[in-house]
């Protein structure tokens, strides 16, 4: 092996640091008894040397090697206690990845190598150094480009998932298709921007890697929630390998005013449960990054095998300098976190006073990011929706099923919706959060598509291999009479209906909107409401024929308008009897106000609200009618102000552009399931129309 010249090097910052002399390599472990720095060849097949790491202090051991220099390749040996029932793996045989590798070299496979225990429960002893990647010494310098600095008010997020975008996008070079600089075209940028939206959520970007137990199935983890490591671009999202490509789409999309927000995963990582791979934090020190029982077995509130420990001081650091390095150096602008209950987990429960909460609301780097919580997981008490401390906006899935359920035509659902319909107050407002704190979907990357939810009432899952057991059964869709996909034009109609009522109340009210990627364009995954593992057309968008100009983007686009016409709909605050400015009026569609009866009546399925903004004298009235037949609506004036009423948009095959109005009568007649947006603005090319 070759020589290289050492000296003890410093315990921070964790991870291999290269300046003009050498690099400095340090790694935590408080519970170790030796640490080796194992540097490889440029083939990364043959060792090269073995360093003995100093014990610096109490869990930090660190070298400094001179001459080493980028592009160096490494792993880790980390010796020590060997005791299950301690939740002690040490195994000096695994060749283990640098947490903190901000590039890696080469791929992982699997193999019964990679364990630090057998099925007897004793140490395993093969070695899998030429199945590991390696680490790679890398310089990386901060992101330079300038911000967009949405308001959370104004914010409207697109959640995608990279190679699906594009994979099948004909405009885009094959090169790109599938890839980080894909998002960077105009293809990209000009579609989301028609969109309305301005701040895409990537689902998870960081390097991944598939489970086991999908290879012999001929599957592989398509979202990317199995995390190898956290501060690396997922290396086949790259075209050239470089991962200065992810810089490169950031800055692209912040020119054109676009935030970027990445799906991260620090509640598990990719070595499962205990027969699961040692590649990293298990070998390097299994307690101090994973949580535990009293027999060394893992919790595993994640459903995933494993729980990251955030109370552990090796486990908390890493997720806060991950954070920061995807922030500061790749400059994304905020983070959604999966099953982030996890992170708020401490011995007996949640606590919205947890110290990773804490670290992050006093982190001067990270303090002006955004962070969107997924608040609950599988555990005892996991599902903390209103929860989170300030300033974590939420997934809401009340909002989700409540909206859904309403559409399909479930009852007594008249005043809950309308608490969905103004931000979620009833959830949000007791802690002192305002409606953006709401994060409003119908659909997600998890369940069905938004084309799937009129088209399915039962889960086909089984091409996921798990005898489609897999997967929500409680989706609240409707098929229309039809299961899948059917060429009747009358079904056709009803279901594109449907879509455009889901989207309408969606975009119309209070709080963060997120569409899902495909939703545009009627995507669908054929059933499949747990699409995880298919890397195939399944997921990919189709584009053949379609584009910006599909009806429903053409409808997204026109319910953006007047959203961002009409501010009672990003106005920061809560809206209540004493605004200064604006009225809110609940209404039966038959003129009167609605009673304390009327929100519980069953035979009431038409739902009217009144907005006035009174510094714009702008009257607003959306109607939102489920039921299957014809409704008879008296349009009235709150205030008794004298009105013209404009149809601006419906939902029905009646719609026009926002950007236009048509004259009604006072007395109108509603489509069965349909939504209808009317205001006193006027517009140029206003006819009068009785409809």
């Amino acid at each position: 092996m070759s020589k290289f010249i050492t000296k003890p090097g410093v315990g921070a910052p964790l991870g291999a640091y290269i300046d003009d002399q050498g690099v400095n390599f340090c790694l935590y472990s408080r519970h170790a008894s030796a640490v080796y720095l194992c540097l490889y060849d440029a083939s990364g097949h043959s060792e090269i040397a073995r360093i003995a790491l100093h014990k610096g202090e109490p869990g930090y051991w660190h070298v400094y090697v001179s001459g080493a220099a980028k592009g160096q390749l490494y792993g880790y040996r980390v010796d020590g206690p060997f005791a299950p029932e301690q939740g002690q793996l040490f195994n000096i045989n695994k060749l283990l990845l640098d947490p903190y590798a901000h590039t890696l070299f080469g791929d992982f496979q699997h193999s019964i190598r990679h364990r630090a225990i057998d099925e007897q429960g004793k140490l395993c002893p093969f070695d899998n150094a030429h199945l590991m990647p390696k680490a790679q010494v890398t310089a990386l310098s901060q992101y330079k480009g300038k911000r967009p600095q949405i308001a959370w008010h104004d914010t409207v997020i697109y959640e995608c998932h990279v190679k699906g975008w594009s994979q099948r996008h004909p405009d885009i070079e094959n090169a790109q298709r599938g890839c980080f600089a894909a998002l960077a075209t105009p293809q990209f940028i000009e579609h989301i921007k028609a969109l309305g939206v301005t701040s895409i959520e990537l689902m998870p970007v960081q390097q991944f890697i598939n489970e086991a137990f999908l290879q012999p199935l001929g599957l592989s983890n398509y979202w990317g929630y199995n995390t190898l490591s956290f501060f690396t671009p997922h290396s086949d999202y790259l075209v050239s390998g470089d991962v200065h490509e992810f810089q490169a789409m950031v800055a692209e999309l912040h020119q054109h005013n676009i935030e970027v927000l990445i799906d991260v995963v620090y509640n598990h990582s990719c070595e499962g449960e205990a027969l699961g791979p040692c590649c990293h934090l298990r070998g390097i020190d299994n307690r101090s990054y994973y949580r535990l029982d009293e027999q060394g077995h893992y919790i595993n509130d994640t459903g995933c095998g494993n729980t990251l420990d955030l109370t552990q001081q090796g486990a908390l650091r890493l997720v806060m300098d991950s954070l920061r390095h995807w922030y500061q150096v790749y400059g994304v602008d905020g983070f959604r976190f999966d099953l982030a209950s996890i992170l708020g987990r401490e011995r007996h429960g949640f606590s919205p006073e947890h110290v990773f909460f804490q670290c992050l609301a006093q982190d001067p780097v990270l303090q002006h990011a955004k962070l969107i919580a997924e608040p609950w997981d599988i555990g005892p008490g996991g599902y903390q929706l209103g929860a989170f401390p300030a300033p974590w906006r939420q997934w809401n899935d009340q909002y989700r099923d409540v909206v859904r359920r309403f559409w399909r035509g479930d009852s007594d659902l008249l005043g809950v919706l309308a608490k969905r319909l103004h931000g979620s107050a009833d959830i949000f407002s007791a802690t002192g959060m305002v409606p953006s704190y709401s994060i409003n979907f119908i659909t997600s990357h998890d369940g069905y598509t938004l084309a799937d939810l009129v088209s399915y009432e039962q889960k086909h899952n089984h091409a996921n291999g798990e005898h489609n057991q897999d997967g929500h059964n409680a989706n609240y869709s409707c098929n229309y009479g039809v299961e899948g996909h059917s060429d009747d034009a009358h079904i056709k109609l009803l279901r594109l209906r449907a879509q455009k009522n889901l989207l309408l109340t969606l975009l119309l009210s209070k709080g963060v909107p997120m569409l899902s990627a495909g939703s545009e364009m009627g995507h669908s995954q054929g059933g499949n409401n747990n699409a995880y593992c298919q890397d195939n057309a399944i997921n990919w968008l189709s584009w053949h024929d379609v584009s910006r100009h599909h009806p429903l983007a053409l409808f997204i686009s026109d319910v953006q308008r007047l959203r961002r016409e009409f501010a009672i709909f990003t106005h920061p605050e809560y809206i209540h009897d004493n605004d200064p400015r604006f009225v809110i009026a609940w209404y039966r569609p038959d003129g009167r106000p609605m009673s304390n009866d009327d929100w519980h009546d069953p035979s009431l399925h038409t739902l009217v609200y009144y907005s006035i903004d009174t510094q714009a004298h702008h009257y607003l009235c959306v109607v939102l009618h489920r039921g299957g037949r014809e409704q008879a609506l008296r349009l009235v004036s709150p205030d008794n102000t004298p009105l013209q009423w404009h149809l601006r948009l419906s939902t029905d095959e009646h719609s026009v552009p926002a950007t236009q109005g048509i004259v009604v009568d006072q007395e109108i007649t509603l489509t069965p399931c349909s939504g209808w947006v009317f205001s006193n603005v006027e517009n140029k090319h206003n006819t009068r129309q009785t409809l």
